[in-house]
């Protein structure tokens, strides 16, 4: 078992930066492929961006490509996400997600365990 716990979210004006963090708890942090996930008011949960366990590979929705960048910390048992250029439409919940498997995945029903969410709001 798994337990996600995010932090960093908050309120920021467009064209800011934010990190979200999230850190699993166990000693087990390698063996996850990760992924980040949002879901505004009134929408499906979406896809943001994914790392694999060895931070060697990354995918990143279209829609914010360029702008954010997903990174692990083995370290410190940590996966970031960093948000520049941060857009209202950016607005959302922002969830952290980890799989067992080995491939990175952009679907949110192959990832097996989920955190409680972070809000992130971008003011226009």
């Amino acid at each position: 078992q798994v337990q996600l716990v995010e932090s960093g979210g908050g309120l920021v004006q467009a064209g800011g930066s934010l990190r979200v963090s999230c850190a699993p708890s166990g000693r087990t942090f390698s063996t996850y492929t990760m992924g980040w996930f949002r879901q505004a008011p009134g929408k499906e949960r979406e896809f943001v961006a994914t790392i694999s366990r060895s931070g060697g590979t990354t995918r990143y929705a279209d829609s914010v490509k360029g702008r954010f960048t997903i990174s692990r910390d083995s370290a410190k048992n940590t996966v970031y996400l960093r948000m520049n250029s941060l857009k209202p439409e950016d607005t959302a919940v922002y969830y952290c997600a980890a799989r067992g498997a080995t491939m990175v995945s952009n679907f949110p029903y192959e990832y097996d365990y989920w955190g409680q969410g972070t809000q992130v709001t971008v003011s226009s």
